[in-house]
């Protein structure tokens, strides 16, 4: 089989030199191995797998090359990792293991290379590349792994609800790879899941947002999000999804599914790469407060009044139980949620100069972002009606940079300081200095001023005299 690139095959040829000379065999395996046959971009990462202690055959390898680089060595798992030419190679023993009830950490032994390709989590998985010299370059498929990549499915090597139960964070890598991939889960591995959905509770918060955050990452995260709701792994990690599913019909009115517009939602906002998780999660959240706001009124219909208020609130919870960083990310998240429904009502109404500064002052260099969600929330299927909500935004859009070019509102910055108002007036710290920046700030956003130090220092002394304060 030839090697992907000459860069691999260089470092390839390193490792097949050393591991001969220290009489271990290696191989190849993981990601580098599925990705390589998918045709896909291949990882940076390279795991190579050796047939006796990988640190012994990593400390071999760094003599190899010039300048020999820096072994980062783990003797509690037996590996070492280094960097050659900007990739990061880890060196591994191949091992057995075997699994108490209550916890997914393995008792790891030395074992064949059989016993390592017999532990994988799925056959796509359990590939292997030879990089010894009586083989060099063979692919190594004992599970029917090439097959299976062909296919485009998911199976477990061995028996699934082993897999599954021994290491449950595999549940959440199936579904991982099934969206990354788009492939689809076997029908035994899938219905293993379903089975074994509550062992999810021995792995670490931590690893479960982990893989989670690598769904939402993905370019349809509903692929992933759908099969988390049907394996019922969802009502366990995220139950605040799971109350939006359902349409629900009184008098012959009736609302959409939240649960599968969220879903259509998150895939838009995914649409372009570059979009940060954290738009990701505002998107899967930006609904979650219409489950406890939701009516009924005769003769009008289903409301969900104030459900970005509601939903930005449950954000904090949310954020701690999932262990998600709790500073700069978990407020963005929440004022975007907050603020989720102002840009609609502008374009639904004749809306004045003053609101969208009120908009751009709230959102600041977040304005983008939220419009963005806005139009990533579209989901109807009325084409003339998505076409104009979508006209309607870009107008939105071209008043707001007018306004931000003449007002310069979005990252605000006070025309008058309240050093200045201490020094106009010869006074101390005092409440009647917060009142006229506050003045200010209204009169600007109002559009009775220009966002400029003249004009606010001549209302600043007008707003000043009103308060019986003099200019001295």
């Amino acid at each position: 089989m030839k090697l992907f690139s000459a860069v691999h095959r260089d470092i390839f040829r390193i490792v097949s030199d050393s591991s001969e000379k220290i009489r271990q065999d290696c191989y190849v395996v993981g990601g580098y191995v599925r990705d390589f046959l998918l045709g896909k971009n291949i990882s940076k990462d390279l795991d190579i797998l050796t047939i006796g202690e990988g640190i012994k055959l990593a400390k071999e390898v760094s003599k190899h090359i010039k300048p020999s680089p820096r072994i980062n060595i783990f003797k509690r798992f037996g590996t070492a990792m280094l960097e050659y030419d900007n990739q990061k190679i880890e060196f591994v023993g191949s091992r057995k293991e075997s699994y108490h009830f209550y916890s997914r950490n393995p008792i790891l032994d030395f074992g064949t290379l059989e016993d390592d390709q017999n532990r994988r989590d799925f056959t796509i998985n359990a590939l292997a590349i030879s990089l010894n010299k009586n083989n060099y370059g063979e692919l190594i498929d004992p599970f029917g792994g090439l097959l299976d990549l062909k296919k485009k499915i998911l199976r477990n090597p061995l028996n699934s609800d082993i897999t599954y139960s021994d290491d449950p964070l595999r549940m959440m890598r199936a579904i991982r790879f099934a969206t990354q991939l788009q492939f689809i889960i076997d029908k035994s591995s899938f219905q293993s899941i379903q089975r074994n959905k509550n062992r999810i509770s021995i792995v670490s918060v931590e690893r479960i947002t982990e893989e989670f955050n690598k769904i939402l990452l993905s370019k349809n995260p509903s692929i992933g999000l759908f099969l988390l709701s049907k394996s019922g792994l969802l009502s366990i990690i995220l139950p605040e999804l799971i109350l939006l599913q359902g349409i629900e019909e009184k008098n012959g009115y009736k609302h959409k599914d939240n649960f599968y517009h969220t879903l259509q939602v998150v895939d838009n906002i995914s649409q372009e790469e570059n979009n940060p998780l954290w738009l990701r999660w505002a998107a899967l959240l930006h609904d979650i407060g219409k489950s406890y706001t939701k009516k009924f009124f005769p003769k009008i219909g289903w409301s969900f009044h104030a459900h970005e208020f509601v939903g930005s609130k449950m954000v904090p919870n949310i954020f701690q139980r999932l262990k998600l960083p709790k500073g700069q990310y978990m407020k963005y998240v929440k004022k975007i949620i907050q603020n989720s429904y102002r840009p609609i009502s502008l374009i639904e109404h004749n809306s004045s100069d003053s609101a969208i500064r009120r908009l751009l002052f709230d959102m600041g260099e977040d304005m983008e972002d939220l419009i963005k969600l806005c139009i990533a929330d579209i989901t109807t299927k009325n084409i003339e009606k998505k076409n104009q909500y979508k006209k309607n935004f870009f107008l939105l859009m071209e008043r707001i940079k007018k306004l931000e070019e003449k007002d310069r509102i979005q990252n605000w910055s006070p025309p008058i300081s309240g050093n200045d108002i201490m020094n106009a007036f010869h006074i101390n710290p005092c409440k009647k200095i917060g009142i006229i920046k506050n003045f200010i700030k209204e009169s600007i956003l109002e559009g009775k001023i220009s966002n400029e130090f003249h004009s606010a220092y001549f209302l600043m002394l007008k707003k000043g005299e009103e308060l019986g304060l003099k200019k001295k």
